[in-house]
């Protein structure tokens, strides 16, 4: 998926759930208990041997979910994820040689910015849409509106210590195109299949990021 099919389908979604999978035979499952609850995208991070496995199993049974990879931190991650099926890359961090090679592959890449320097290293790679990462622990929404104040038409991504009681002032912000979140759908939930848990969290993310 290029950045502008991307961009517009975070508008639509206003949320990303960050996952860690231990067991690519979960996956659909996952994918599953997120479309229920009104969710149909994932981000798999490259945290587990499975992550690669998981995004395969989530294109094939649950073409309907948008299925992305996180945590990539080089080029041959990008490779691994992109065959793998992965339609979008997020990184915590902005690794020029990562983010060439997605711009090489014709697809989405959400790289981490922290700083001003971060934000224009992006802007010189041709990039508008950015995760700022770790949010809650660089200062928050009243920190991010302030940074990204002087750079008009830039889109972001916060992820990082984002919850239920906080997701509100995100995405009151005009510049967060979506928020991204572990606790939608954690390690230990998929590990246990409590899918249901997962269907409820992202109902209530859902309700909270349109109202």
């Amino acid at each position: 998926m290029d950045a502008a099919a991307f961009a517009l389908r975070l508008t639509e979604l206003r949320l990303v759930p960050v996952v860690t999978i231990d067991a690519a035979a979960d996956a659909a499952g996952l994918a599953g208990a997120l479309a229920a609850g009104g969710l149909p995208i994932a981000e798999i991070t490259f945290r587990t041997d499975a992550a690669a496995e998981a995004i395969g199993a989530i294109r094939a049974a649950r073409p309907d979910v948008l299925v992305g990879a996180g945590t990539v931190l080089d080029a041959a991650t990008v490779d691994r994820a992109l065959d793998a099926g992965a339609e979008f890359i997020v990184a915590p961090g902005l690794n020029t040689s990562m983010v060439q090679r997605c711009l090489e592959r014709g697809v989405a890449v959400v790289p981490g910015v922290a700083t001003p320097t971060d934000i224009e290293a992006a802007l010189a790679l041709g990039l508008r849409l950015l995760k700022f990462f770790p949010a809650e622990a660089l200062g928050g929404p009243a920190y991010l509106s302030a940074m990204s104040a002087p750079y008009r038409g830039l889109r972001f991504m916060p992820t990082g210590g984002i919850n239920p009681g906080n997701l509100a002032s995100y995405v009151a912000l005009p510049s967060v195109i979506a928020v991204g979140g572990t606790w939608i759908a954690t390690a230990d939930a998929i590990r246990n299949q409590r899918w249901d848990e997962i269907t409820g969290l992202a109902t209530e993310a859902v309700r909270i990021s349109q109202t």
